[in-house]
């Protein structure tokens, strides 16, 4: 792969980074892993311009709304909203969902939920850990019993990202528990207003409202939301893994606040030096930066592949690799650093403790770090499984 961007997509990155810088509000902070929650009706506003553009979806075909841009440009499109820490990804419908449809739905099915999404006018999300079953995946327990034309779902899905805010969530259920487990699973498509399904909120840490347990009770949903083929659905859910996990938002949101951090420093003077003229906080600014950047590079070769017709696997769970950074900038910051929001000193706005809390979630999300180290150890290394 040429590690350079073609002068078309630098155009690009500054056309996009100009329009967002001019749609965000002044005081735009965003908040949390997620600033599509800070606030969900500009959230929505911005995903619609965005889609007006054509820049939601650029990367799909024609037919669904598309451009047929490369995934090289959707990774720089990606990488601008969350250096911005700008609201409007769709990372479920746009990036996962919808390529995942590509592959394994059916025509009724790409017709049926592609447009909604390439317009911008409907959020999805994720239902796949349980609360007994987390990055054992194989072990979900959400059972959907064949019922004529409709699937009878029971079961609960947790940690469901922007549940409360979903119209369709994307459902892990076990459709022939005799089978081994791996198998016996399928991908099913839920309407979130169907009767006997119940959002319950799961607030984080950092008081964050990302997260959400969801409850099917006697669920009916019809056969024609399977996706692919009954009690296949752990490799449609595979499939979707490996977009989810080509992201590049990771190195971009490290990278933000090694910036910010940077700035902050330099600024701030202990003992007549600044802080950022001192040797431990240079070497340890450079060895995270050293690694934002390895990441990122990662993150542009998983996108490579796709434009190339390659499914990434041991390559995407390569490029989420776990950042240090939260933890680096709160040592640079020392004791105001750990001021939180509210606090008139704190630095940045306090957003340094609330990036380090979220930071835990990135060992988790998309598949627990060591379920990474996995992937990487066998279909990488070809070593054998333990």
């Amino acid at each position: 792969m040429e590690y350079r961007f073609t002068p078309d997509d630098d155009q690009f990155r500054g056309e996009l980074r100009q329009f967002i810088q001019s749609e965000l509000p002044p005081d735009w902070e965003g908040g949390g892993r997620w600033p599509e929650e800070y606030d969900w009706d500009f959230t929505m506003h911005l995903r619609g311009r965005l889609a007006e553009r054509g820049w939601l979806t650029m990367h799909w075909p024609e037919e669904y709304g598309g451009q047929d841009a490369s995934p090289v440009r959707s990774a720089i499109y990606n990488e601008e909203l969350a250096y911005l820490r700008a609201p409007g990804r769709d990372i479920f419908g746009v990036r996962m969902l919808g390529p995942t449809l590509m592959i394994h739905g059916s025509e009724e099915q790409k017709q049926t939920h592609l447009p909604p999404i390439a317009r911008g006018a409907v959020q999805w999300c994720q239902g796949y850990s349980e609360p007994e079953s987390g990055s054992d995946l194989a072990s979900l327990s959400t059972r959907a019993v064949r019922d004529g034309d409709e699937y009878v779902i029971n079961g609960a899905k947790i940690w469901t990202t922007l549940a409360h805010r979903s119209d369709w969530i994307m459902c892990l259920a076990r459709t022939d528990p005799e089978a081994p487990r791996h198998r016996g699973i399928s991908f099913i498509l839920v309407d979130m207003k169907s009767p006997g399904v119940e959002v319950r909120p799961v607030i984080n840490m950092t008081g964050g409202h990302e997260f959400n347990q969801v409850i099917f009770d006697n669920v009916r949903v019809p056969t024609s939301n399977l996706v692919g083929e009954e009690n296949r659905g752990w490799y449609v859910a595979v499939t979707l893994l490996d977009f989810e996990r080509s992201g590049i938002d990771y190195s971009a949101i490290a990278r933000r606040l090694l910036d910010d951090t940077r700035e902050y420093a330099g600024k701030v003077s202990r003992n007549g030096v600044k802080v950022t003229q001192e040797p431990w906080v240079r070497n340890l600014l450079a060895d995270r930066y050293v690694e934002c950047e390895v990441a990122r590079l990662m993150a542009y070769n998983v996108a490579w592949m796709q434009g190339e017709g390659l499914v990434p696997n041991k390559e995407a769970s390569m490029s989420k690799a776990l950042h240090r950074s939260a933890n680096s900038v709160l040592e640079i910051a020392g004791l105001p650093g750990a001021m939180g929001r509210g606090e008139e000193r704190a630095p940045l706005k306090g957003r340094l403790p609330e990036n380090w809390m979220i930071s835990f979630s990135h060992k988790i999300a998309g598949g627990t770090s060591e379920v990474q180290r996995g992937i990487i150890s066998s279909r990488g290394l070809g070593l054998p499984r333990g």
